[in-house]
């Protein structure tokens, strides 16, 4: 597999399980973005001029959460750096114990009421948390990809590179960028739909999708290194 094919799978494998993850978490916990920071504050916000709105300690919380996650894979990072261990997997590791603690919380928290309980509320911090380190890995190891958890960028990217292809001002650089968005866009939405899917049929232990992509990338080599 060359370096170009590598990083392909593993955008479309980054954005599956970010948008699966995300969905996952919105549809079993009251609304709750466990990849979209943005989205938790606008729910904090209606949550707060509307008293009916259950969960807001969740969305408050989620925040810290997501920090913590982000701040955890820093260190990681930073330790393996300093001691020449495989980051990446190590990074990647992180991210399976978290989603590990996110689906066995939501599982012992089944069936989820009308109110969150202390598991729940675990479930959604442990599933916030994971995609934190998630949002950091790919910023500080994965840095030659596309975003896989914030689309905003990519659609605006991806239409912008169309649009200058077919008025005919676009290069093999413009083709080759759009195409690196494009993936991670297009695998976000498949694994958003599948995780809606798969969490009405099987519940918590769907998470088992994200968890076993996880380990599958765990087996490809780190970045720069093996074959091409």
């Amino acid at each position: 597999m060359t370096p170009d094919q590598r990083n392909r799978l593993r955008s479309i494998d980054m954005g599956f399980l970010a948008g699966y993850v995300d969905t996952l978490g919105f549809v079993a916990l009251f609304g709750l973005f466990t990849a979209h920071v943005t989205g938790n504050f606008v729910l904090i916000g209606v949550a707060l001029a509307d008293a009916s709105k259950a969960s807001i300690l969740l969305k408050f919380l989620a925040f810290p959460a997501f920090i913590a996650g982000i701040a955890m894979a820093r260190l990681l990072i930073l330790a393996c750096d300093k001691r020449q261990w495989p980051a990446l997997k190590l990074a990647l590791l992180l991210q399976v114990v978290l989603l590990a603690g996110f689906m066995l919380a939501g599982m012992a928290a089944s069936p989820i009421g009308d109110v969150p309980s202390t598991l729940a509320m675990a479930a959604g911090l442990l599933g916030t948390a994971a995609m934190g380190a998630h949002s950091a890995s790919s910023r500080l190891l994965l840095a030659q990809l596309a975003p896989t958890s914030m689309m905003t960028g990519n659609v605006t990217q991806v239409v912008i590179d169309s649009i200058d292809v077919l008025r005919g001002a676009g290069d093999a650089a413009t083709s080759a960028r759009c195409g690196k968005f494009f993936w991670p866009l297009l695998a976000f939405g498949i694994g958003a739909i599948a995780a809606a899917f798969a969490f009405m049929a099987f519940g918590f232990i769907a998470l088992i999708v994200p968890i076993g992509i996880l380990c599958a990338e765990m087996a490809l080599p780190e970045p720069g290194k093996g074959a091409a």
